[in-house]
């Protein structure tokens, strides 16, 4: 197999008639020929000479390979680990979602950043490298697209599933030991689940009736309207994620408005009533522009993210509109996210059992529930409560 490199020019680049120039800062590519097919790939950069090392690199992986030997430790590259790795996680049916943030994580930051630092193989990847790395992201000079900060939440995030690739890579033998592991964890507060209380909620669904008022297709706009707040609804009432409410068919809703739910990023099964007026408002929801009988919602082309990505524009519309303030007067951070939070944490001030609401929201185990919503956990509070009464009286306090 033999990769060559190509520059993919910008519309505005002088060099775009000539794919092979060298000097412009336009993205760099790779091209092979494998078993017939061609095969194209960025190399993640927008250096000719890194995009050329990693090309070499992926010729001697593939001649390797091919010899049926096994990497040694001390010689496999780091570009070689990421798509056994990769290829591990779609073979055990890792989520498309698990698979993406993985990919972003490891291809279009982590290996463009260590070429960067002339660290090609996972020998030569230290403690220290992974910490530069960390640090990188935490300043916002190191991204696939656009730069920005990463915050402790989403630093913590990504050391993990550092640890968990060099695991998969020491499991192997290809490394001694892990680099990520060894550094020191990233302390990062959990801020408390926020949700919609009932008057918010409300206003929301009111403003649902306004959403988009203003356009030409007059039938269109009153189906997009109509359609968001079934889709608020839905959310609301099953506890789904965006992308879940997205992709659900028809045959899961059954004539006494149960939902048989599969959870995308767990696989869990769920078993959802929905109230009366919320399934038969599914039911009777209009079809969108490319409608299909097989979905509520989704036209069943095209990927899903991208189906989430236009959704999750109409909310933030939605939310423009409907602005919600809080108490101080300020603007409220509205997600969509935010309806399947409102699902738990109304049931659970109502005095459900956590672990009847973990089984609700497709969690795989009760301690996902408990770290995101256990301060609104009716009973637990009541039991404090009842506690410190009793430890009053043996206080003798009046």
């Amino acid at each position: 197999m033999q990769v060559t490199v190509y520059t993919r020019h910008s519309a505005d680049c002088k060099h775009s008639n000539n794919p092979h120039h060298r000097q412009c800062r336009c993205p760099k590519w790779l091209y092979a020929r494998v078993d017939g097919k061609a095969r194209r790939e960025s190399a993640s950069t927008r250096s000719w000479e890194k995009a050329t090392r990693l090309a070499r690199q992926k010729e001697r992986d593939y001649e390797a390979t091919q010899r049926g030997e096994k990497p040694k430790s001390g010689i496999v590259s780091l570009a070689y680990a990421i798509d056994e790795y990769l290829k591990s996680k779609k073979t055990v049916g890792k989520s498309p979602e698990t698979i993406y943030k993985l990919e972003v994580l490891l291809k279009k930051q982590f290996l463009p950043w260590c070429l960067e630092q002339s660290v090609e193989n996972l020998v030569d990847i230290k403690p220290v490298h992974v910490e530069r790395f960390r640090t990188a992201l935490a300043e916002g000079r190191v991204s696939y697209t656009q730069k920005h900060k990463n915050s402790l939440i989403s630093l913590k995030k990504k050391h993990e599933r550092l640890i968990g690739f060099f695991y998969f890579v020491g499991r192997h033998g290809w490394i001694a030991s892990n680099p990520a592991a060894q550094i020191e964890r990233v302390q990062a507060k959990r801020t408390p689940t926020d949700y919609f209380p009932r008057p918010e909620f409300d206003k929301i669904l009111d403003a649902t009736y306004v959403y988009d008022q203003k356009g030409v297709d007059v039938k269109e706009i009153k189906n997009n309207a109509t359609r968001l707040r079934t889709m608020t609804l839905l959310l609301r009432w099953s506890g789904l994620a965006l992308g879940d409410g997205i992709t659900l068919t028809r045959d899961r809703l059954d004539k006494n408005n149960n939902l048989l739910l599969y959870r995308a990023k767990t696989g869990v099964p769920v078993y959802v009533t929905l109230p009366d007026s919320v399934a038969d408002a599914l039911r009777n929801v209009p079809p969108g522009p490319k409608p299909n009988p097989a979905y509520f919602f989704w036209s069943g082309n095209g990927e899903v993210k991208s189906a989430v990505k236009d959704w999750q524009r109409a909310y933030r519309r939605l939310f423009q509109i409907t602005d919600i303030r809080t108490e101080t007067g300020k603007k409220k951070r509205c997600f969509p996210h935010m309806f399947r939070d409102t699902f738990a944490v109304e049931y659970l001030l109502a005095g459900m059992a956590l672990e009847e609401v973990s089984m609700l929201l497709g969690h795989t185990s009760i301690k996902t529930t408990e770290m995101y919503y256990a301060p609104f956990v009716v009973a637990r509070q009541q039991k404090l409560v009842q506690s410190q009464r009793a430890a009053w009286k043996k206080m003798q306090v009046v």
